[in-house]
């Protein structure tokens, strides 16, 4: 079902490009099952298509300053100085998870426990054998192969490794202070993979590997995740439910551009490595008509792709945070006039 979905939707995708009014981004790969989905399904009710360009959160972020897209997506907020800065404002579209993924002989999907501090380690290059005490101790009864680690990560500019070495970094010391978190980093170790996609495949490929996706990748591409150990010390398989409980510690109204970030949080059911993906549009439209039909795209989104979402293991904005965001597109999007859009 899944893969019918994508494939529909990626196909819609790409007949978008040949009606006037369709509307254009590019940017997070994290959301990019999800807004196919939607596009498939927006396309049907109105006849207007929505191309997407799944290219990272840090291109997409480079091509909505250069106005080369109608908008752009990251899983790395902005803070409110460099959306000033850049005329920009910002508005959460979905929320969702995203898992280590492995290839170990023997190991099942989910049956492998990790903790924040040790899978740190592993992508500082500290942990290179699946055997090694420290993943033994984790996993009593595991049979773990002696074979070799090999760390895969992005190498492009990544909001999914934001979402990733910011969680590491909260639960390990050294790895904050010597990678740090960011869209973009210096790893220690490893090998690159351009987009969720590029990671997925190399762990398909490389026995003894171990890479980070968002959630519907490694159900897509029948990867094999690991459990995690969150803030209160419980060891959670991912799911849209334990996704929502994550979610639901975000003050959103206290945020400047709704810039939160939902990783480590606290809570008996909350998944460590939660985020939200986030929508840039310039605040003054030169083209109001496709400045409208982004919003559009969006609100349709909210009403209307919500069982979509569930079905891919997103979680839909709560209707309390929508009618947050139609206020601030109301007062911030503006056309050439000074007349809001919305």
């Amino acid at each position: 079902m899944f893969k019918t979905m994508i494939a529909g939707a990626a196909a819609a995708f790409a007949m978008s490009s040949s009606f006037a009014a369709d509307v254009t981004g590019a940017g997070a790969t994290f959301p990019y099952p999800i807004y196919a989905k939607w596009a498939e399904m927006y396309k049907a009710a109105t006849g207007t298509g929505m191309n997407y360009q799944s290219v990272g959160s840090g291109a997409g972020i480079k091509q909505i300053k250069a106005k080369t897209v109608d908008f752009g997506a990251s899983d790395m907020p902005l803070k409110a100085a460099e959306l000033d800065e850049a005329g920009l404002m910002q508005f959460p579209a979905i929320m969702g998870g995203v898992v280590a993924v492995v290839n170990v002989e023997g190991v099942a999907p989910g049956q492998l426990k990790l903790t924040g501090p040790v899978l740190a380690d592993i992508y500082l290059g500290k942990i290179t054998k699946w055997n090694a005490q420290e993943i033994a101790a984790l996993n009593p009864g595991v049979k773990l192969p002696s074979d070799d680690i090999t760390v895969v990560h992005r190498a492009d500019s990544s909001g999914t490794s934001f979402l990733f070495t910011d969680y590491l970094s909260k639960t390990n010391p050294e790895f904050q202070q010597k990678i740090g978190a960011g869209t973009a980093v210096k790893w220690a170790t490893g090998v690159g993979g351009k987009g969720n996609e590029g990671v997925a495949a190399n762990v398909q490929r490389i026995k003894g590997s171990i890479g980070y996706v968002e959630w519907a990748y490694a159900k897509k591409n029948k990867l094999s995740h690991t459990q995690l150990k969150n803030k209160d010390g419980q060891y959670l398989q991912p799911d849209d439910e334990n996704f929502k409980a994550a979610a639901a510690s975000a003050e959103w109204t206290k945020t400047p551009g709704f810039a939160v970030v939902l990783t480590d949080t606290a809570g008996k059911n909350s998944w460590p490595i939660t985020g939200v993906s986030y929508i840039l549009m310039h605040r003054s439209q030169a083209d109001a008509a496709k400045g409208k039909e982004v919003v559009k795209f969006f609100d349709y989104a909210y009403k209307n792709g919500t069982a979509a979402a569930a079905e891919l293991d997103y979680v839909p904005m709560p209707a309390s945070v929508v009618k947050l965001v139609q206020g601030a597109w109301k007062a911030q999007l503006k056309d050439a006039s000074g007349a809001a859009i919305y």
